[in-house]
């Protein structure tokens, strides 16, 4: 099964809306490398049960995405920014929102 590392920011984004062991299995395979073998064993299930809650949790973060947009609208605000900052000297009122805007996302 091959790791799809986009996922890494959905699950930044959504983890909150996972229930925990969804949650906690997603981390242990994204965050802490693991593979399925060790996350089974750290669970006490199956690599197929494991491997179903991947996918099943992918498939939620892509519903989520999906729904409220969040990683796509980060993504554009931050292309925005970035073709704002070209049309300006860095000076005066303009720099200070690119600044700013740039510090939230």
């Amino acid at each position: 099964m091959a790791k799809d590392l986009g996922y890494t920011i959905l699950f930044d984004i959504y983890a909150p809306l996972l229930t925990d062991k969804k949650r906690d299995t997603l981390d242990l395979y994204y965050n802490d490398d693991l593979s399925l073998t060790e996350i089974a064993e750290i669970t006490g299930t199956t690599r197929q049960a494991v491997m179903n809650c991947i996918r099943s949790c992918e498939r939620r973060l892509d519903e989520l995405e999906n729904e409220f947009g969040l990683h796509r609208k980060s993504r554009r605000a931050g292309e925005l920014l970035d073709a704002l900052s070209a049309h300006t000297d860095g000076s005066g009122t303009a720099a200070d929102i690119i600044s700013e805007l740039r510090e939230l996302i």
